[in-house]
């Protein structure tokens, strides 16, 4: 006799008791998949946007006023946008998945707790956004919302993986930084500069051409000077950047810092390469959509190379 089913979950202790309590391989690779979706979702809604899908479903939460979905006589711009709709739902089951793994370890390890509790409730309030997107019929403003809210997701999932690989014991051990105080006020520099040119680009997007639909507004601003105000905080950030380069290489102690450095400086110069490209070649889609994905990627490198050096302790990394 095997005995009956609940003796045998008994025996098993339930779905509880075998989730872990530390992280393992499930729990990083959940980590991972939480930052892909929610920098590809960001590639997807630029999609919508610069192929005027923006109201290709041109209700919410419907996508019109009879139906769920998308239908046939609504063409090619209701399909994008019901498919990038559809992809939130991706998005909910990895960032529950990812709250359920952690769950037996919430009391240990609260970091990985609420960070992956802040992902899934960011879910539906930019669902929200989303649909004040479209009742507004593409307000600008509401639009680069959207995207700013979209970019902090990135950088908490960009968190939630330098903490899922710590182990309980490594996070939980306090030790001295290896940075110094000049460096950390020169990263903290990093991520402001970072963030105000983030904001500075949807102002430049919300003044030009891609509207999201032939009929939406634009913010009114004058495309070049905001332009040029955007630039501003990206020629400091390099010259932040470099600064740190120059410090970082210069003294041995500081080596834990050369290779996020070195990331975050090429998406920068990559960036920058972008954005003055489309910006002297009429701004085509294809070059706005990838200036798009660098957003995302500076964004999480940011958020990467700032951890290491203000957050991080050098016992995890010697690790």
């Amino acid at each position: 006799m095997t005995g009956t089913p609940h003796a045998q979950r008994r025996e098993t202790g339930g779905l509880p008791q075998r989730l872990p309590l530390e992280p393992n391989k499930t729990v990083r690779s959940l980590a991972v998949a939480s930052l892909v979706s929610e920098i590809l979702i960001v590639v997807t809604g630029g999609a919508v946007r610069l192929t005027s899908s923006g109201l290709g479903c041109p209700t919410w939460p419907k996508c019109t006023p009879e139906s769920l979905h998308a239908t046939a006589e609504m063409g090619i711009h209701g399909a994008i946008e019901f498919g990038n709709r559809l992809l939130t739902f991706v998005l909910v089951a990895i960032a529950f998945a990812m709250l359920v793994s952690v769950w037996r370890m919430a009391k240990q390890r609260k970091d990985l707790f609420r960070l992956s509790i802040a992902l899934l409730a960011g879910i539906p309030a930019q669902a929200v956004i989303g649909g004040i997107t479209v009742w507004t019929h593409l307000n600008p403003w509401v639009v680069g919302c959207h995207f700013v809210v979209s970019m902090s997701m990135v950088t908490l999932a960009t968190l939630l993986v330098h903490r899922a690989w710590l182990d309980n014991e490594r996070a939980s051990t306090v030790v001295q930084r290896f940075t110094t105080s000049t460096v950390r006020q020169l990263l903290w520099a990093l991520a402001v500069l970072s963030g105000l040119a983030i904001l500075l680009g949807v102002m430049v997007t919300g003044s030009g051409p891609h509207a999201g639909d032939a009929m939406a507004p634009r913010n009114n601003l004058h495309p070049d000077l905001i332009t040029r105000v955007h630039v501003l905080p990206v020629y400091l950030l390099v010259a932040t950047t470099v600064v740190l380069l120059v410090m970082a290489y210069r003294n041995p102690r500081f080596v834990p810092l050369r290779r996020p450095l070195l990331l975050f400086a090429a998406v920068v110069a990559l960036q920058a390469v972008i954005g003055y490209w489309q910006h002297f070649t009429g701004l085509p889609i294809l070059l706005v959509g990838l200036h798009m994905l660098g957003a995302s990627l500076l964004a999480a490198a940011c958020a990467h190379v700032v951890y290491v050096g203000v957050t991080r302790q050098p016992a995890a990394l010697r690790h």
